[in-house]
């Protein structure tokens, strides 16, 4: 069945139901059988019109096996008369169909498909690579064999679009203190996108997608060195800053506590120095020896 829609012209799978093959079996058996003793008793009495009979027996018996044929289960066989699709049948078993009609099988199972390392860019326009995988199966047999040439190289082909679609979205990875959604960390957002997106572009060949989401995600092999020394930056810059935030923090705590306990009091100069030394320590990467003052504070 073919639908008008804005001049374009699709289709829409129509199930029917195919008799029963075991059926047919009997009438056909019946039909070869009855030519036979027709056959015998025309040859045998000499009437011609049991002979003819015979004859008309014996062809409608091979016709009738010509139309058996057997279903797999999640397994669908279109019917096309003369050019013109007839129905699908889905009912599994032993079938029979009319002759004259030309039986193309579909599988309705679903099939993977693990998509090549694509390179593309993405949002910021960073070479990356991207596999992905799609799971997928024929929803409308009729969609998928008229709409299309080939539709397992359709969902190829649109995978392949998909991808690059979904990396010009979305950056591949933090480069400042951001909310926004990247490929790296906001995996299940980006993989519904992909299914969304590959289910619109498949669901005009009959295609149900059923998951897709993203195998292998990393930096194109000429910039990951690059990119690699800059998260490492990054990373010890926010460590460092880490650091520091809670350096100055204790040593405020220090002075607070000391000036409160009324220790020792200090003047500007030697609070500059005690914040100093106590920086140092708190702040350096390794160990730090401490020089002991066995004079006088001021000395």
């Amino acid at each position: 069945m073919a639908n008008q829609d804005n001049g374009s012209t699709f289709n829409v799978e129509q199930r029917i139901i195919a008799k029963s093959g075991w059926l047919m079996l009997l009438v056909g058996v019946a039909a070869v059988v009855t030519g036979l003793v027709c056959f015998g008793f025309g040859v045998g009495t000499g009437v011609p019109l049991l002979v003819i009979l015979a004859i008309m027996s014996a062809a409608t018996g091979a016709f009738i096996f010509a139309g058996l044929f057997t279903l797999q289960p999640n397994t669908a066989a279109l019917f096309i008369l003369f050019g013109a699709y007839k129905g699908s049948v889905h009912n599994s078993g032993f079938r029979w169909r009319n002759p004259l009609t030309r039986v193309q099988k579909i599988s309705l199972r679903a099939r993977n498909l693990n998509g090549d390392r694509l390179k593309v860019n993405d949002k910021r326009g960073n070479p990356i690579e991207i596999a992905i995988v799609v799971v997928w199966r024929v929803r409308d047999t009729a969609q998928a064999t008229f709409d299309v040439d080939d539709y397992e190289h359709y969902v190829a082909v649109q995978s392949e679009s998909a991808v690059r679609h979904l990396a010009s979205r979305y950056a591949y990875d933090h480069q400042e203190e951001s909310d926004e959604l990247v490929l790296r960390s906001a995996t299940d957002t980006v993989n519904k996108a992909l299914q969304d997106e590959l289910q619109e572009r498949l669901g005009k060949a009959g295609i149900e997608v059923d998951e897709a989401r993203l195998t292998h995600l990393a930096y194109a092999p000429e910039i990951a060195q690059v990119m690699l020394r800059r998260q490492q930056a990054e990373a010890v810059v926010a460590a460092r800053a880490k650091i520091v935030q809670g350096a100055v923090g204790m040593v405020e705590m220090a002075l607070d506590e000391l000036a409160e306990r009324g220790v020792v009091e200090l003047d500007a100069e030697r609070k500059a120095s005690m914040v100093s030394n106590l920086l140092v320590v708190l702040c350096a990467e390794s160990d730090v020896h401490p020089v002991v003052n066995t004079g006088t504070l001021y000395n």
